[in-house]
């Protein structure tokens, strides 16, 4: 993986984007079928775990994995969402909202702000939230970003039970909570710019259906008409869901870009991960066409059902000596423990040499400007 430094700079877009220029129209049938099929296999596995099933069982640990495993392949249906265009999949959109976005506490607002991840003036800088230079930091910086699924759940409802009401009343509280709380990002210290009018429209209607949520639970868990149980099992299974993603997250990018400014588009590309080998497994740990990550930074629009075969017509067909094909890994665990080498490599040069880490910079800084390589 190492190998991407030294990539030849030839790279023609026109060309790839000829190549698969038929493999951008979405099936919405594909979407539905799958995306409801996840959602009530993931409610069924839950059922079985709380109701049927003995406690503490091995049925019924496997029956709870194979539960996170399908709601964790439904909630990444809102990666699909952030890429979708406007006034497109409307029915889907509030579908999903309602079966998994308002229930989990991550309504699709919080991740409108994917689409900064792909733009080239933010992307790996500070203006990127879903980019930590992991590669280049202490390999503590990747244990502490592995210890956040264990509070996201509790920061989620502090979020929509306790914040939401305040900032109703509270204009400032309501900036502070849009900027620092109302995002789905590795770096904690991320701040989002404020919505537009149209989007905080839809900002208030999903907080206030949050907030409902929410607030119907802790009443009935109060009145005792649901157990104790009930919580925690929503609690395990949340960190497991957010632990798995995690994990995919880390095998997304190479995390090698300092944050020092722009990059071009070839550095992006090379700093995104494909795993087209072992379809079934990866497809578990990286589903909803997350596993082509590379190909999904090369062209977001593209449907996650036509990724496959996009990469296989792109392998077949781009020249042997296409940078695309420096995106490939053997699999999540090289990609990880290529990540955790690099980290400590550059940990230990710095303490060698006595090198500071290097903050990262707005794009819209002066430094941010600037050309990274």
């Amino acid at each position: 993986m190492a190998e991407t430094v030294d990539a030849p700079p030839r790279f023609s877009l026109a060309q790839t984007r000829h190549i698969v220029k038929d493999l951008f129209d979405p099936n919405p049938a594909i979407y539905w079928a799958d995306f409801l099929l996840s959602t009530f296999a993931g409610m069924a596995a839950f059922g079985l775990v709380r109701r049927v099933l003995t406690p503490y069982s091995i049925e019924q640990g496997l029956m709870f994995v194979v539960c996170a495993l399908f709601f964790y392949r439904a909630v990444l249906f809102t990666h699909e969402l952030a890429h979708m265009r406007d006034k497109t999949f409307g029915a889907f959109r509030v579908v999903w909202n309602l079966l998994i976005g308002i229930p989990f506490l991550m309504p699709s607002f919080t991740y409108y702000t994917h689409v900064e991840h792909h733009m080239r003036k933010n992307f790996s800088t500070h203006d990127d939230g879903e980019y930590l230079p992991l590669g280049t930091s202490s390999p503590w910086q990747i244990l502490l970003y592995l210890c956040q699924p264990f509070v996201i759940p509790i920061l989620a409802v502090v979020r929509f039970l306790i914040f939401t009401p305040i900032s109703w009343v509270s204009p400032a509280f309501r900036d502070f909570v849009h900027r620092r709380a109302s995002s789905m990002v590795m770096d904690p210290s991320y701040i989002r710019p404020l919505p537009t009018r149209k989007v905080l429209k839809i900002f208030r209607m999903q907080e206030a259906l949050c907030f409902a949520w929410a607030a119907g639970v802790a009443t009935v868990l109060i009145a005792g008409i649901i157990p104790i149980g009930f919580l925690i099992t929503v609690y395990v299974l949340s960190v497991v869901i957010l632990m798995l993603n995690a994990l995919r997250t880390l095998g997304a990018h190479r995390y090698i870009n300092d944050g020092g400014g722009e990059v071009t588009f070839l550095d992006q590309l090379l700093d995104s991960v494909n795993y087209p080998r072992h379809p079934l497994i990866s497809a578990l740990c990286m589903p909803v066409g997350l596993r082509f990550h590379a190909l999904h930074h090369l062209f977001p629009s593209m449907p996650y059902h036509n990724l496959p075969r996009a990469h296989a017509r792109l392998m077949a067909e781009l020249p042997a000596d296409s940078p695309y094909r420096l995106t490939e890994s053997p699999s999540l665990t090289a990609a990880l423990v290529q990540l955790w080498r690099t980290s400590r490599a550059a940990s230990v040069e710095r303490e060698r040499f006595r090198v500071p880490a290097r903050p990262r910079q707005a794009a819209n800084s002066p430094q941010g400007l600037t050309s990274a390589r």
